[in-house]
């Protein structure tokens, strides 16, 4: 009888085990710590919503919305604010909503006529990545220097915490590596590939939905353990695993045909098992701080009236960017006042993260006072910091994928899910573990017809 391990409560190890549980297979999920969701964080304080993690997630694939439909909870899904669709770019010390068409693109102040010029180029350009090639060498070649650092840079400090210098193409951003791979051209690949997405039931990240939960995030592992009852054990850490003579693993004492690994992969390595995980230890993990703001809104010239502002790191700035969540989302804020949460550090200036409150306030006031006009002092505030936050996949990550998928051929019943290995949206996090917990019960389904 096929009976689960999953260690870690994080959104993958919630989901796989959700969705093993709705197929009748037997499962435990094991979590060192006393609450669920992992990054995914929610605070109630002086009438604001604050999210310690991820603020959101992208409707990109169908069984994202199949998942929150068989949980019950369509019901507090929360759309963003279609009036907060600006993103801002700051260029030249002021916010400049990107374009979201070419005529917009046209008279848009964020790229330069040289730069447009530039874009007209790319579906003529022949060249091909190879997997060695770094994001940043990627774009300059497809796009230009000023696409990166006005484009790309600040999209992957905001998303990644990243460096794209040091970010692999293919293993970060793998959808724009395969429209290069498979159209030439991202422009060609743009158009053409939207017809390959419909036939998948796919959306484009530009164009998904964007949503939240009337009550925070958290409401989504919160609703994965209310289900998953008796199977999820808190406060309850693995030490390791151990194969048994007859193929299976011990975990805790207790015996089971599949080990789940749903953790950081910096975590891995304090495992005790039979195979080598220390290589997991060089998986860069930057640390990025997040502190969230309250002000009235009348401190600000700036409308707000959008998601939020990146900043180039060419504009030597002190913070990555900011999100506005009062704009995108109702209800994160008391009437009449503004939450923003602005974003410190990263794989580009990792010591910025870690500086003394007091000092990362005074810059990041800085910042805001330059760029949107800010006057006066927070009335709320909280900073929340991840020493280790996000996994960089850069270049050679290969290694580590190609490591992972050894391991689970030569020990047969371990697995390996999370965002160090499909991708580091919560989009991706939940796909992870859809995924994960249909090759378990494929892999049995086929054992058993072999034994049969």
């Amino acid at each position: 009888m096929q009976k689960v391990a999953i260690i870690g409560a994080g959104i993958t190890g919630l989901t796989a085990a959700f969705e093993l549980q709705r197929c009748g297979v037997n499962c435990t999920v094991f979590e060192a710590s006393d609450r669920v969701g992992g990054v995914i964080q929610t605070v109630h304080e002086d009438g604001f919503l604050v999210e310690c993690g991820p603020n959101s997630i992208l409707d990109t694939h169908p069984n994202i919305g199949k998942l929150i439909a068989r949980l019950g909870i369509e019901g507090n899904k929360l759309p963003a604010n279609t009036a907060a669709q600006n993103r801002f770019i700051v260029r030249d010390g002021e916010p400049i909503a990107l374009p979201t068409s070419p005529p917009a693109l046209i008279k848009s102040k964020a790229f330069s006529g040289k730069a447009k010029l530039r874009l007209l180029r790319e579906p003529f350009i022949r060249s091909k990545s190879n997997e060695s090639e770094s994001l940043a060498d990627f774009v300059v070649r497809r796009l230009g220097q000023e696409f990166l650092d006005y484009a790309i840079n600040p999209f992957v400090g905001g998303v990644y915490a990243g460096d794209p210098a040091k970010l692999s193409t293919c293993h970060a951003f793998p959808k724009l590596y395969a429209l290069e791979q498979e159209y030439g051209s991202l422009i060609k690949g743009a158009i053409k590939g939207s017809k390959a997405r419909k036939k998948r039931a796919e959306t484009a990240s530009k164009d998904a939905r964007m949503f939240t939960f009337d009550d925070g995030m958290e409401v989504l592992p919160k609703q994965l353990a209310t289900k998953l009852g008796d199977a999820l054990k808190l406060n309850t850490p693995v030490k390791g695993c151990h194969r048994l003579d007859r193929g299976n693993w011990q975990i805790n004492g207790e015996e089971y045909t599949d080990v789940v690994l749903a953790i950081p992969a910096h975590l891995m390595p304090k495992l005790d098992v039979p195979f080598d995980l220390s290589p997991f230890t060089e998986i860069y993990y930057p640390p990025v701080a997040s502190l969230s703001l309250g002000f009235n809104e009348n401190q600000f010239l700036h409308p707000l009236n959008g998601f939020g502002m990146l900043i180039p790191k060419i504009e030597n700035r002190y913070a990555l960017g900011a999100l506005f969540p009062s704009s995108i989302f109702p209800e994160r804020a008391p009437v009449g006042m503004a939450l923003l949460t602005v974003f410190i550090g990263g794989a580009m200036a990792p010591e910025k993260a870690l500086q003394d409150e007091d000092e990362m306030l005074a810059n990041v006031l800085k910042d805001l006072q330059d760029l949107l006009g800010l006057s006066g002092a927070p009335e709320y505030k909280r900073l929340s910091v991840a020493p280790k936050a996000i996994p960089q996949y850069v270049m050679g990550y290969e290694k580590y994928l190609n490591h992972m998928k050894q391991i689970e051929d030569e020990h047969p019943g371990i697995h390996f899910a999370g965002h160090y290995r499909d991708g580091i949206s919560v989009g991706n996090s939940i796909l992870s573990g859809i995924n994960i917990a249909k090759r378990i019960i494929k892999h049995q389904d086929t054992k058993d017809s072999k034994q049969h």
